[in-house]
């Protein structure tokens, strides 16, 4: 398919829409798309005529299940592509989610369906985000050796309490109401209504908020609002073996929150031991960073990260082979120790990520 049939642009009277229309592969962003999207926000930022953007994914499964790492994954390998695309990938992805973040107009991603990892950069931090009742929401980059990123140490640490930890080192799912109680969401609205929310946005002097505010639904209690106090007590430790002590400690302990608590000490032992601590160190160091920030750290753990074992082993296991046996290097907390960690935070010279 052409890249120009993979992102639509389109305009309803005063409204630019952008479609991800990639929807075999649950709109999956590449290189290509970012090259498209970047340039459209800058000419309609630029038009008078344009009063607001949307920003939605073609099918009914997926709004963006993140950017291509399969892509990433071969040209570090040297298997296809070109080999600077480890670098050049995530510097365009980042640079394109600052401009989201900083666009001068009403925008708003429909979070409709699977939103992970790069679909969170383009939506999480623009102004709006609607989900829908079909929104899962997820950061599972600590699953294929990678740590959450698309500015996830901004908006993780802005969730309640340590639910921001939680869910960026399990890389648990999360549906609609909780991806309102953890910011992730501005508005919910059914399915069924985007086509009139377009409908309005496109008219004249409709303010998005006032519209977002009508077709607005109550998407019921928040699961993650009732396992906050068991979330802090384990997940504010200051390490991952006492985090999982303290998940052990609230598993034996029998009670309500007993089986989240196994669920997610098994979640935890699945994911790359590196990865884990990467991510506990990102978030806690990242605590009140601008977006400006985050993107900077990210960029600079990502390439230290491309340098190693565990992105391309999680790739292959996850979405190459599909075994879903990863074999993580080192394969144990134990064998990742402080000075390992801090080799990922070191600078990368002419390499950082500088925004002028």
């Amino acid at each position: 398919m052409a890249d120009t049939h993979e992102i639509l642009l389109d305009r309803k009277g005063g409204l630019a829409i952008l479609t991800i229309n990639r929807p075999q592969a649950l709109n999956a962003l590449t290189l290509a798309n970012y090259r498209r999207i970047d340039p459209a926000l800058r000419d309609w930022a630029a038009d008078a005529s344009v009063h607001a953007v949307l920003v939605r994914g073609a099918g009914d499964r997926a709004f963006c299940a993140g950017g291509d790492v399969r892509a990433v994954y071969e040209a570090g390998r040297g298997i296809s592509g070109d080999p600077d695309l480890p670098a050049v990938f995530f510097r365009e992805e980042y640079e394109l989610i600052r401009r989201i973040h900083h666009f001068p107009k009403p925008y708003i991603a429909i979070i409709d369906g699977i939103t992970m990892g790069g679909g969170a950069g383009i939506s999480v931090n623009g102004a709006h985000r609607a989900a829908t009742e079909h929104t899962l929401f997820a950061m599972p980059e600590t699953g294929i050796g990678l740590i959450p990123d698309v500015g996830a140490t901004r908006f993780l640490n802005r969730c309640p309490g340590h639910v921001g930890r939680y869910l960026g080192l399990t890389g648990a799912r999360v549906k609609t109401a909780d991806a309102l109680y953890c910011g992730f969401a501005t508005h919910a609205m059914k399915r069924a209504s985007i086509d009139a929310v377009l409908d309005e946005l496109s008219r004249e002097h409709t303010s998005m908020e006032d519209c977002l505010r009508r077709f607005a639904v109550g998407p019921g209690p928040a699961p993650l609002a009732a396992l906050r106090p068991a979330i802090d007590r384990c997940f504010a430790r200051d390490s991952l073996e006492a985090i999982l002590d303290a998940l052990a400690v609230e598993s034996a302990g029998g009670g309500a929150d007993a089986e989240w608590a196994e669920e997610a000490r098994a979640s935890l032992l699945t994911k790359s031991p590196t990865s884990l601590k990467l991510t506990l160190r990102q978030l806690t160091i990242g605590r009140g960073y601008d977006l400006d920030a985050a993107l900077a750290l990210e960029y600079r753990l990502t390439q230290h990260v491309m340098a190693g074992h565990d992105f391309y082993e999680g790739v292959r296991a996850m979405l190459i082979d599909r075994d879903r046996k990863p074999q993580w290097r080192p394969a144990a907390l134990i064998e990742v120790d402080d000075s390992m960690i801090d080799s990922y935070f070191a600078p990368i010279g002419d390499r950082e990520l500088r925004f002028a």
